[in-house]
């Protein structure tokens, strides 16, 4: 069984938590009192024909559990352990895939933008565009960002308390773009090690913009492999459970078919093949809320 139809108002009501803004990404609406959606896709772009199965493949699992859907890929990983480390196919091609996806499959994309010369021709395609975590307090960036009149996703850094994302959801706002969403992704704590501060949740929807839980990257071990980052995919699922509790805005999955092979961030992501049985558990966990 998948998530029911959301009572609009209904999941603040069980949860204690505020309601929010609904920010429109595509076909897709986060806040307003509705239930979670999910942004789920591959970390990195590896081609064409990978990005559309998996995109097909994610958008059969979400509609079959009555879940929303907003594809996320990067055209470049920017940030990368190894300077040697994969990055992506780039802009131009990157988004030539981005647009292929949204046309054949009809579902909204998401990517990282890591420059503000980027924005705008991403914002000629894509429905939302990501700030990454090391950037949300780069102000240029995010006024292009919020320039190009999409949903801008801030990723909310790893050394930042939640108090301090009203500024960088300001910064957007401010601009004249309402359509701002802040994402946690862990906080640092000693090296290598990310927790997440489950307390911090109704602080950052308190400042009226939706909330998204990034449960994949939570799980990082930032330059744990040596030349690559390392992670634990089998706390996906429980940190995933715990946030769809807190009463989130969205939730945030890198998923992969062989995360073992993946050019990016494998060992966090989340199998595509457990993907069904996690968000038959997240729906259950929503609905026991709501009381149905």
């Amino acid at each position: 069984m998948g998530c029911r139809a959301r009572d609009r108002g209904n999941i603040a009501r069980m949860t204690g938590a505020a309601v929010v803004r609904e920010v429109a990404v595509g076909n897709v609406r986060f806040g307003g009192g509705r239930g979670f959606a999910l942004i789920a896709g591959p970390c990195v772009i590896e081609s064409r024909e990978h990005s559309l199965r998996h995109a097909a493949a994610l958008q059969r699992i979400c509609a079959a559990a009555n879940v929303p859907f907003v594809f996320k890929s990067s055209f470049d990983k920017a940030n990368r352990t190894s300077g040697g480390a994969f990055r992506g196919l780039g802009l131009e091609e990157g988004l030539a895939i981005l647009a292929e996806v949204k046309r054949d499959l009809g579902v909204p994309v998401l990517t990282d933008v890591h420059d503000a010369t980027q924005c705008a021709p991403c914002g000629e395609v894509v429905d939302c565009l990501q700030i990454p975590a090391f950037l949300c307090r780069q102000t240029d960036l995010l006024l292009a960002a919020a320039a190009t009149g999409r949903a801008v996703n801030v990723k909310k850094g790893q050394f930042m308390a939640p108090e301090d994302t009203k500024n960088v959801l300001a910064k957007v706002t401010g601009a004249g773009n309402p359509n701002a969403m802040i994402t946690e992704r862990g906080v640092t704590f000693g090296y290598r090690t990310l927790v997440v501060d489950f307390t911090g949740f109704p602080t950052m929807r308190s400042f009226g913009q939706p909330l998204v839980f990034d449960a994949t990257h939570a799980v990082q071990r930032p330059g744990g492999e040596g030349t690559k980052t390392g992670g634990d995919r089998t706390k996906v699922p429980f940190l995933a459970r715990s946030a769809v509790a807190c009463g989130i805005d969205g939730l945030f999955l890198e998923v992969h078919e062989d995360p073992d092979h993946a050019p990016s961030d494998g060992p966090n992501m989340l199998r595509l093949e457990d993907l069904p049985r996690l968000l038959r558990d997240l729906c259950a966990i929503q609905d026991a809320l709501r009381g149905d």
